[in-house]
């Protein structure tokens, strides 16, 4: 009888194996990291630009420059952290393109009927009632990308570090003030609320908020810090 020898599926792989596949070549496994972390490029990117159509294609601009730069990564080290690192700075760069353009522009009088767009106030409404954007008003942009990469990344001490380029004590420093900001500045949720969340949620579980919008009373565990 003879052998059939099953490939594994592309998912079951790691992000690092997956890389190394796709250093030597595999298109497919690209194809697959780009799967993986699209939305969650996607969704880091839309906290630090102005509009919907930059973040795509910011996203878009991130994952082309990983391509283009595949074979400078380490597969020793975190795929995530490398890529998060990338969209950090084509964020910085399109910040910086943004800048000079209007300074180039400010003489120019203001479209008061795109200033009061429906969906413009519809969108502000919106981001009052989300914490996360809260969070983004009232925290400096290091604690801010800190903390989503944190709590909303998942990702470890060490690979925040590298996406921001600090050291791990720069980095729980970051995440220990933000939490400091964040339970002087936002509203705090009832108590009833509270107990209701500690009921229901088991303890010592970090959360973690891959939707954007976070319950009111699941601020406590985010700001408390019991995991760094």
């Amino acid at each position: 009888m003879p052998i059939v020898i099953v490939e594994p599926d592309q998912p079951s792989l790691a992000d690092e194996q997956l890389a190394r596949q796709a250093q030597a070549g595999a298109a497919p496994a690209f194809e697959e990291l780009v799967h993986r972390y699209e939305a969650r490029i996607y969704r880091f990117v839309l906290q630090q630009c102005r509009t919907p159509a930059d973040a795509q294609e910011i996203t878009q601009d991130t994952f082309v420059s990983a391509a283009s730069h595949l074979l400078q990564f380490d597969a020793s080290r975190s795929f995530g952290a490398w890529l998060f690192a990338i969209a950090r700075r084509k964020c910085i760069d399109r910040r910086r393109a943004n800048q000079r353009q209007v300074e180039l522009t400010t003489s120019e009088p203001v479209d008061l009927a795109v200033a009061e767009d429906p969906a413009e106030l519809l969108a502000r409404q919106e981001a009052r009632q989300d914490l996360w954007r809260q969070a983004r008003n009232v925290l400096p942009e290091l604690q801010f990308q800190a903390l989503w990469l944190r709590y909303a990344e998942d990702l470890s001490v060490a690979d925040i570090a590298r996406v921001l380029r600090k050291t791990s004590v720069h980095v729980k420093v970051l995440l220990f003030r933000a939490r400091t900001v964040l339970s002087r500045e936002l509203p705090q949720p009832p108590r009833e609320e509270v107990a209701a969340a500690t009921t229901l949620k088991p303890a010592g579980k970090r959360a973690t908020n891959r939707n954007l919008s976070v319950p009111a009373a699941g601020l406590t565990g985010l700001v408390s810090g019991s995991n760094l």
